[in-house]
């Protein structure tokens, strides 16, 4: 048998690890961002109850609270650039989901060290899982072009 944590498979190693705790992370904050878009608590509350109860590790806490943080310090700025990248979809008229992971996904690739290309490609996915292939277009075009807009020039 392979070394390794019992449990884990051949060949899974560190870069995977940080791959599955950063898609939890990005769950976490998602749902976060989508139960608070019903007023009961704040993001950061929700956040706080869902990682008491999920028991992760310090990197998925870290990355959720960041995006849940960036959610809610840049929302006016993330809602512009959402009605500007796509102006038929107004954000207000947006389903709580679909509003949520947009609102998330900018979060990340906007105000976040991560990677554009690694977050648009996660939050693409989640949208597939979340919402449907309509909002997965609809999240990759948006996230595509604003990171080209905000990408450095060379």
């Amino acid at each position: 048998m392979p070394e390794g944590r019992p449990g884990q498979r051949a060949g899974a190693g560190p870069r995977t690890d940080r791959s599955r705790a950063a898609r939890a992370a990005r769950r976490l904050a998602l749902a976060a961002i989508f139960e608070a878009e019903f007023g009961q608590r704040t993001p950061s509350a929700v956040l706080e109850r869902h990682l008491a109860e999920a028991e992760g590790d310090a990197a998925t806490a870290e990355l959720a609270r960041r995006i849940v943080s960036a959610v809610v310090e840049h929302r006016e700025e993330i809602d512009a650039a959402i009605a500007a990248a796509a102006p038929q979809y107004p954000v207000v008229s947006l389903a709580r989901m679909d509003r949520a992971l947009l609102r998330c996904a900018l979060g990340e690739v906007l105000h976040s060290a991560t990677p554009a290309r690694v977050a648009i490609a996660e939050w693409v996915e989640l949208a597939r899982i979340y919402s449907g292939d309509p909002m997965r277009r609809l999240v990759n075009g948006v996230l595509g072009r604003i990171s080209r807009e905000t990408a450095p020039r060379s």
